[in-house]
């Protein structure tokens, strides 16, 4: 008979409190699905989860797909949501969640106080209504739930390596444009500093512990450069399925050595293009 969170989901095997015995390759597990640049950013975020507390059950809001879940955490998480039927297609594909659910993150389906922690793993910044959704979070929360969040922040339209080249050359408008273009290929709506970030975690009930900065400018050009050069993954991607044909050690090699340095990096950085929050939801009073 399966044991059962307070809330009626199973308790995963893997979330028994043993360690692993090897610790994970973050970096290899990406690579083998991803292109290079979005591998190279989910890597480093994957290795931030490991020191936090998430009881079960958890949200993940804006699941996508649920590969960085399937890698991120050490147990399946309970309920996946996301608005986009596709993706919660492949996420039930994968298993990467007990449960799927697709709604707008505005309208969560699942009554006051239903998870004991939440994550969104760079979903905010896509969403225009980002309050709405927020004060929705905050309300299926319990008092105390931790809320972990990281997303773009607003260095790093400046510090895009042709916005930096046009600045430069004094082409300001050309950079303007330029910074425009990155923010529509990459469906993003808030570019925000970490302090309006704050603000809005506070207006909708949340206590921020702690945040740091992370990806490099340097990093950044690799993932900048990555939506150019990596366009045969996405045709592939689009004929086959798959970003990567044949994710093998030996195909794979040339590409590890190239991005490993990145990955190396100090993962806190005060220039950092990326913020990651761990915040938690105010206790009633």
């Amino acid at each position: 008979m399966p044991i059962l969170s307070d809330t009626g989901w199973p308790l995963d095997p893997r979330s028994s409190g043993v360690e692993p015995s090897q610790p994970k390759d973050y970096l290899g597990l990406h690579l083998r699905d991803l292109p290079y640049f979005r591998a190279l950013l989910r890597a480093i975020e994957a290795r931030f989860y490991q020191d936090l507390e998430l009881p079960a059950p958890t949200l993940d809001l804006g699941c996508g797909d649920g590969h960085f879940a399937t890698i991120a955490f050490q147990r399946r998480l309970e309920v996946g949501l996301d608005p986009a039927p596709l993706p919660i297609r492949e996420a039930s594909r994968r298993g990467a969640y007990r449960s799927l659910v697709c709604a707008d993150g505005a309208r969560i389906p699942f009554p006051s106080a239903t998870f004991a922690s939440a994550v969104s793993n760079s979903v905010l910044e896509h969403i225009p209504h980002v309050e709405a959704v927020l004060d929705e979070t905050a309300r299926v929360l319990r008092p105390g739930a931790p809320l972990v969040v990281c997303l773009p922040n607003d260095r790093l339209n400046p510090s895009l390596s042709m916005t930096r080249f046009f600045t430069r050359m004094g082409l300001v408008r050309t950079a303007g444009g330029y910074s425009r273009f990155f923010t529509r290929i990459s469906r993003h709506v808030h570019l925000d500093a970490p302090e309006v970030w704050l603000t809005r975690l506070d207006r909708a009930g949340f206590i921020v512990e702690r945040w740091w900065n992370y990806f490099s400018p340097r990093n950044l050009r690799t993932l900048e450069w990555g939506h150019y050069f990596g366009l045969p993954s996405l045709v592939s991607r689009r004929l086959c399925g798959r970003w990567i044909l044949a994710p093998t050690r030996w195909n794979l090699a040339l590409t590890r050595r190239l991005v490993q340095p990145r990955y190396d990096e100090t993962p806190e950085r005060l220039d950092g293009v990326y913020t990651f929050f761990v915040a938690r939801r105010r206790p009633s009073p």
